[in-house]
């Protein structure tokens, strides 16, 4: 990822194909599974679903179906509050809906090229340890704020669990994610970069995804989560966040 000689037109086309990629990958990790595209289709305007009313409807387990749903909602496609009403003792049910009331099944935009590179040329133009920290900034409260509609209300997750929805949180935003364990600590690994070769030029640009990753956890997990970070953009094997 650090070359810097492509033509413009390679460097364009180069981020279209990744760009085509990643939508294709995070729709993969939400409807890739028939049961899910029936659960999403079937859920109805407004109203929506808790996860017990899909268990019952499609006849499964309840927590089968709060995985189905909550993959939905990592990837954006569900929008998810707290159901007060009729839960009687205990803790209350979570509901979840269309996201804007999308009729369709939605494709993730492709990042766009140029918004990018104006980026990554805005944040060139301040001292890089400012830069790093604003886009570490900007990233983590993205990431917060992701996390609080995954999880609104939730008590906080294990570390492994976290870091498993985070995986899946940036694969629908075109990281192409996995966590994976390592001895005794969980790694989330960036098989792909929405932002292409760009962050060859930009390796700036790398500290938005790393305050992305900070900010899920901090929002799932409820405190700050210390993270050994490494970037291909930066010279090492693997772009992965490892914690624990």
């Amino acid at each position: 990822m650090r070359g810097t000689d492509h033509p413009v037109g390679s460097v364009a086309a180069t981020g279209a194909s990744e760009g085509f990629s990643g939508a294709a990958a995070a729709v993969t990790a939400a409807f890739g599974d028939a049961t899910r595209r029936e659960i999403y289709l079937s859920m109805p305007d407004g109203s929506g679903m808790t996860a017990g009313e899909v268990a019952r409807s499609f006849e499964l387990h309840p927590n089968v179906a709060r995985h189905h749903l909550d993959k939905l909602a990592a990837g954006g496609y569900l929008e998810v509050t707290i159901d007060h009403a009729g839960t009687g003792a205990g803790r209350p049910s979570k509901r979840y809906r269309r996201s804007g009331g999308v009729d369709a099944l939605p494709v993730p935009p492709r990042s766009d090229a140029l918004v990018v590179t104006l980026l990554a040329r805005a944040l060139a133009l301040l001292p890089p340890e400012t830069a790093e920290a604003m886009a570490v900034e900007v990233g983590e409260e993205y990431g917060r704020t992701l996390a609080a509609q995954m999880s609104p209300g939730d008590s906080q997750r294990s570390l492994r669990s976290a870091m498993a929805a985070v995986a899946e949180a940036l694969t629908a935003h075109g990281f192409a994610a996995r966590a994976e364990r390592r001895d005794s600590a969980t790694a989330v690994v960036r098989d792909q970069c929405p932002f292409g070769d760009l962050v060859g030029s930009y390796p700036v640009l790398c500290a938005l995804d790393q305050g992305m990753v900070q900010g899920l956890l901090s929002g799932l997990c409820g405190d700050a989560v210390p993270l050994q970070i490494s970037s291909r953009a930066l010279g090492d094997a693997a772009c992965t966040s490892v914690a624990g």
